[in-house]
């Protein structure tokens, strides 16, 4: 099996705090891909607020936060085992951050041993 990294990404900085429903969703939703014995790591929820996170560019050039040049923002991660993308991109449309107008980039991992 491969390892992919499921990246979650909001629009909308108020759809950073789920209601108790969405967070209880998003949860069966991982807890279903663990049951299946295909959760290599439930990941993190990466903070998406002012003074949380930091942009290092070249030239010691620092800004604040994560997205001040995108429009979406990464707001966390779960790591799955899959036999191919194509099974990974199957788990992550059942995500429902689609439901919040939410997107999943589905990532390969290469392990350095």
């Amino acid at each position: 099996m491969t390892e992919f990294t499921l990246i979650f990404r909001l629009n909308d900085i108020a759809d950073f705090k789920p209601s108790p429903e969405q967070m209880q969703e998003r949860m069966s939703w991982l807890a279903g891909i663990a049951a299946q014995n295909k959760l290599a790591d439930k990941g993190n929820t990466l903070l998406p607020t002012s003074g949380s996170a930091k942009t290092v560019k070249a030239v010691n050039v620092v800004i604040d936060g994560p997205y001040t040049e995108i429009k979406e923002f990464i707001v966390g991660y779960v790591i799955v085992k899959a036999e191919d993308i194509d099974e990974a991109v199957a788990m992550a449309k059942e995500n429902p951050i689609f439901k919040i107008g939410g997107s999943v980039e589905v990532r390969e991992i290469l392990k350095r041993d």
